[in-house]
């Protein structure tokens, strides 16, 4: 009776509650205990797969720092020892070829030849009478009034003066050559530099260079192309070499501005060799330069756009570690793989594959931080956001 009127009471009624919660409760949390050091069994990580997709007609853009120089280059020199005597062309100015550029002091070479028709005279006259000489003493032979060796001197003596006489003709050539390049005149046609040299200066062949002419339309572009490039692209550079449009879109220069240069070129030559130095392989464009807008010195960027069927994936499957480009490759039980691949260019936002995947593959685009070699994935479709434009090919240097 004691414990029933205890029960009544407020601090009875309490108890009976908690004790009522607490017997509810107790096997929704017995339920869900676990034993120490238990785990929930997870599925597979899901992360999102593309298949690896190859086009036929895939824009690739490549590109190489360049230096542009004249598509051809002449030192001018002095071709005799003398003092400038004058400068014909103003500096900086376009020149044609056979223009006068610099008149050297032409005075001693021109008593150099009168010294030499001088010599060449005397020589002929000499050589003249050798010659009745021979004449008269072959006749006497024949007569009987001189004997064999007088007539084989004086032979001897006629075919000694004409020698004398070639060599005398020889020197009034040399003499008149090298009065004639006391007129310094331009090898091609160009832009011709400040002059090195002044007036009263003297210049002589080893004095070094009087000024440099440069022909700047067409313009040259020279970049290097590493080894590993050049395997890379080597079909694209030869077929730009080879002019094969059907391969090649367009070379374009980009300026040191960053404006595209508006007239287009081509690769015109390919070197022969590796440099042993560098390892690279020098390569050579010509580009339209009307009004000599460009100019020797520039620096700029040859950009090679070409069309060829390639493997392409998303940028965003593609991991680069330590230099080396991994992706990983979702298997048929859909177990990963971490492979190496070799990339190319960028076009858009999609890197080119040119080693390490087949078409068809599937790779992890979303989820590789998941993932590890050998672990069992859930694969699902991965979609691309959608882009308003299509992001031009972009060049890369890899």
């Amino acid at each position: 009776m004691t414990r029933s009127l205890d029960l009544l009471r407020p601090q009875g009624l309490r108890r009976r509650a908690a004790m009522a919660c607490l017997m509810g409760v107790l096997p929704l949390v017995l339920g869900g205990c676990r034993p120490a050091g238990a785990t929930v069994a997870a599925g597979p990580p899901t992360v999102l797969v593309t298949e690896v997709k190859e086009q036929l007609d895939l824009p690739v853009t490549r590109s190489w720092v360049s230096t542009l120089i004249g598509s051809t280059t002449s030192k001018i020199k002095a071709r005799v020892q003398g003092y400038v005597q004058k400068q014909v062309y103003k500096d900086g100015s376009v020149v044609k070829v056979n223009d006068l550029l610099f008149e050297i002091d032409p005075r001693p070479f021109i008593a150099a030849l009168e010294q030499a028709k001088a010599q060449l005279a005397n020589a002929q006259a000499q050589q003249i009478e050798t010659s009745l000489t021979e004449v008269r003493m072959v006749t006497l032979y024949k007569q009987s009034a001189v004997s064999e060796a007088e007539r084989d001197k004086a032979v001897q003596d006629n075919a000694a003066a004409k020698a004398t006489v070639q060599a005398m003709q020889a020197n009034v050539q040399n003499a008149e050559l090298n009065l004639s390049y006391t007129h310094v005149t331009a090898a091609i046609s160009g832009i011709v530099s400040i002059a090195a040299v002044n007036v009263g200066d003297l210049v002589s062949p080893s004095s070094g260079d009087l000024a440099t002419l440069a022909t700047v339309d067409p313009i040259k572009a020279v970049f290097y192309v590493s080894e590993q490039e050049y395997m890379r692209n080597s079909a694209s550079i030869n077929a730009v070499a080879d002019g094969r449009t059907d391969i090649v879109t367009v070379t374009e220069l980009i300026l040191g501005n960053g404006s595209v240069f508006p007239h287009k070129g081509y690769v015109s030559a390919v070197n022969l060799d590796v440099s042993e130095q560098t390892g690279t392989v020098k390569v050579d464009a010509l580009f339209p330069n009307p009004g000599n807008t460009l100019r020797p010195g520039f620096f700029g960027m040859v950009r090679i756009m070409t069309r060829g069927a390639a493997l392409h994936v998303p940028q965003r499957a593609v991991m680069e570690v330590q230099g080396k480009f991994l992706v990983a490759v979702v298997k048929p039980d859909n177990t990963v793989t971490i492979r190496s691949v070799a990339v190319g260019e960028r076009v858009g936002s999609n890197w080119v594959v040119t080693r390490g995947l087949a078409r068809g593959e599937r790779i992890i685009v979303e989820g590789t931080q998941k993932v590890r070699e050998g672990a069992h994935v859930n694969p699902q479709p991965y979609v691309p956001a959608p882009v308003s434009n299509s992001a031009p090919a972009t060049a890369a240097t890899k």
